[in-house]
């Protein structure tokens, strides 16, 4: 008996040690990923789009608004060139705020909100993300991206050629 209540409290313990290591681990990849948006958020804001792009996978795909996915570094660095460019001539900065993390195994998401601000500090728009990691040679990476704005987008007029109501 003393046999197997050594073996059952070993066993417990075993247990209770892997999920102690594994929040460890949890909390570690949590901390991780949230470092990855004032990188990102300073590489932008210093028109550093190589760096941007860095934070990357080789691999990854970004969907930004009102524009073609951009699939791999060279097209994501591309997009960020013409993005930051366009937004430094407006004279935005770009702030983001992280919500919520979840990560498991190699694979993480995070959601958020942006902020862009003009040069006197007002706000030009604001929206939301949702970004995908995934774990690499013990780095987590961003691998998927989307972003959006809050505000409604330009109702498109009807074209020419389209046919009036009759009545």
């Amino acid at each position: 008996m003393i046999t197997l209540k050594n073996a059952l409290i070993l066993a417990v313990s075993l247990i209770v040690l892997a999920g102690t290591a594994s929040a460890a681990d949890t909390a570690t990849d949590t901390a991780a990923i949230r470092a990855v948006n004032p990188a990102w958020a300073k590489a932008y804001n210093a028109g550093d789009a190589a760096a941007v792009a860095a934070l990357y996978a080789e691999d990854a795909v970004v969907y930004p608004p009102g524009a073609p996915a951009a699939r791999g570094h060279t097209a994501i660095r591309e997009h960020f060139v013409k993005d930051i460019k366009a937004t430094k001539a407006a004279g935005g900065v770009i702030n983001l705020s992280t919500g919520d993390v979840a990560v498991s195994g190699d694979l993480a998401w995070e959601s958020g909100t942006f902020k862009v601000t003009d040069k006197s500090g007002a706000t030009v728009d604001t929206g939301k993300y949702v970004s995908v990691f995934q774990k690499r040679n013990g780095k987590w990476l961003l691998f998927r991206d989307i972003w959006n704005s809050d505000a409604p987008s330009a109702t498109p007029a009807p074209a020419a050629s389209a046919k009036a109501p009759t009545s």
